[in-house]
């Protein structure tokens, strides 16, 4: 959306005799309330959020105190590029500076202290991986092109695994991308395709996560509570605890019709009745629902239990094609769950050793490490971040809080003998010292000074599983009158799931569809399309043969462009 999309949209007919129900609190949900208002004209006190449990904000979490650890399951990586995320908080207060907005403050904090990894990769014990270069070879950059250029329908259901050949798993390329982006070999070559397109601009930077921008707290204290507290303000009604069991539709042709909301609220059930004027947002699918937290003790219980989120979504799907296929995403626990663990240590100890392999001192307020530490040859695929401190609100000085996170906790470890799944707390805070070069003897000290929190989470990685068109709903399926799905769960042209800035596309694209405003979202960043992005990746991806892309460039590009305008960008 360029600067002559910005326009202030005209009050829909009739907007003061609609309401709007929001079906769980996460960033979809409340960038949706927020856009209702905006650019909708409605009035807060027209919005209901119903969320099952006591705290909004879905994925984008932190909580706990100094004493018994801090913990978040996870935190979304951003990049200036966001359009719609960017849109969304320029428009929210900041809570700590009068007059400023939560981007104000955030783009200011990432241009003083911008991000850079000077360690992305270590192995055995603790030596830095100091090359950059992404190692591919002649073969893999043939593969990558291929799909680049190849149409998502003509790759349907395929996995990443069954597209590349096996010398690309071997390379760093795919060691930066897996644990970056928590992608596995079986998860969608199509999902890994719209990546590249959406990223490109951002290849030149992976070894070193160049170009990527952080919060100042934890995602919760950054993103979700002043944007929470700015609808409050507004009127917005939040009601928790209180579980969405089914939607009833009527369907009639081609048009769909929610007629009626059932919920459970303090075990009693009750029915909205619901019309024409009614608008229905639905975030389908949750990638954190039933996450288990364990202790210094004991490991999180992998929970296989029923899923609400994910059943009413079933039920919905049920009633008709166009609301998607669940099953699809969720029903492959082994294959969709990772675990976390979030680390709170107190003392100098700790912190010391990560500055080592931050090859940063650390500063309040400023990045320690510039993103995930890779350990290239823990079984379990393990990364570990200790980003801006104070990472929450109430962390004291003495404090420091790091997260981790593995891909394959099934597997057994390389200093513990046990599947990461399995293992408590002070076991994975072992295994991770053990890969930082701390010997056995020494371990002890550290875990002196640490609570550990671990947190399994069954469906972290289900937006990735292998899908065709029709598994996701669109935002507003065909004849939907005042239905819409939000979140990651949605079918979006183009954009990236595990994204904040692809929730908040869908509550924009959601609310200007069933309104029927005239105002354009803004467009995905064009990058796939920018010359400049595309020779910079070129000569990323041909860094291992650089003989190979010399005769790129002097034998087809500067003869295509000798003597032209353009000749000058190479």
């Amino acid at each position: 959306m360029g600067t002559y999309q910005r326009i202030h949209t005209k009050k829909p007919e009739n907007i003061e005799q609609k309401k709007a129900y929001l079906i769980g609190s996460g960033i979809a949900s409340l960038a949706a309330a927020h856009y209702l208002i905006k650019d909708g004209h409605m009035q807060g006190n027209q919005i209901t959020i119903f969320e099952k449990d006591s705290l909004s904000g879905g994925a984008l979490d932190g909580a706990g105190n100094p004493e018994d650890g801090f913990v978040a399951r996870g935190g979304r990586e951003m990049e200036e590029h966001y359009e719609c995320l960017w849109d969304l908080y320029g428009d929210v207060p900041s809570l700590e500076e009068e007059g400023r907005s939560v981007l104000d403050e955030f783009k200011e904090l990432n241009d003083i202290d911008p991000n850079y990894s000077n360690v992305r990769v270590i192995y055995n014990k603790g030596e830095k991986h100091r090359k950059t270069t992404l190692g591919l070879h002649d073969n893999n950059i043939k593969e990558i092109l291929k799909l680049f250029l190849t149409k998502e329908k003509d790759l349907g259901t395929m996995s990443v695994e069954e597209y590349f050949d096996a010398s690309f798993f071997q390379t760093d390329m795919w060691l930066y991308w897996r644990s970056m982006f928590a992608f596995e070999t079986w998860h969608s070559v199509v999902e890994m395709k719209r990546y590249m397109h959406r990223f490109i601009h951002l290849m030149p930077g992976m070894s070193t996560m160049r170009g990527l921008v952080f919060t100042k707290y934890n995602q919760y204290d950054s993103l979700v509570l002043p944007l929470k507290k700015h609808l409050e303000s507004q009127g917005v009604n939040f009601v928790f605890n209180t579980t969405v069991t089914d939607l009833d539709i009527d369907i009639t042709g081609d048009k769909k019709l929610v007629q009626a909301i059932h919920l459970k609220k303090e075990n009693k059930d009750e029915i909205i009745k619901t019309d024409a004027n009614d608008l229905i947002f639905f975030t389908n699918g949750s990638m954190t629902e039933n996450s288990s937290l364990g202790d210094m003790q004991m490991p999180p219980v992998l929970n296989r239990g029923e899923a609400p989120v994910w059943n009413l979504w079933k039920k919905i799907a049920q009633k008709d094609p166009s609301f998607g296929r669940p099953e699809v995403f969720c029903s492959d626990i082994d294959k969709t769950k990772w675990e976390s663990f979030t680390i709170t240590a107190k003392g100098e100890k700790f912190k010391k050793l990560m500055e080592h392999f931050a090859e940063r001192q650390f500063l309040p307020h400023r990045t320690a490490t510039g993103g995930i530490i890779t350990i290239k040859d823990s079984n379990w695929l393990m990364s570990v971040t200790l980003n801006r401190q104070p990472q929450f609100k109430n962390q004291p000085a003495d404090v420091t809080v790091a997260w981790a996170y593995a891909l394959f906790p099934d597997k057994k470890g390389d200093f513990i003998q046990k599947a990461m799944s399995e293992c408590s707390g002070e076991e994975l805070f072992k295994e991770l010292l053990y890969h930082l070069g701390v010997k056995e003897e020494n371990m002890q000290s550290y875990i002196d000074e640490v609570k550990v929190i671990p947190v399994m989470m069954p469906y972290i990685t289900s937006q990735f599983m292998p899908r065709k068109e029709g598994d996701r709903p669109q935002v507003v399926p065909e004849g939907s009158v005042n239905l819409a799905f939000l979140g990651q769960f949605a079918e979006i042209k183009d954009d990236c799931v595990f994204t904040v800035e692809y929730s908040v596309r869908s509550a924009i694209m959601a609310v200007y569809t069933l309104l029927n405003l005239d105002k354009q979202v803004p467009e995905v960043y064009p990058s796939q399309y920018d010359i400049r992005a595309i020779a910079a990746s070129a000569k990323t991806m041909h860094s291992e043969d650089e003989s190979m892309l010399q005769k790129i460039i002097e034998n087809i590009i500067k003869k295509k462009l000798a003597n032209t305008t353009l000749e000058q960008l190479l």
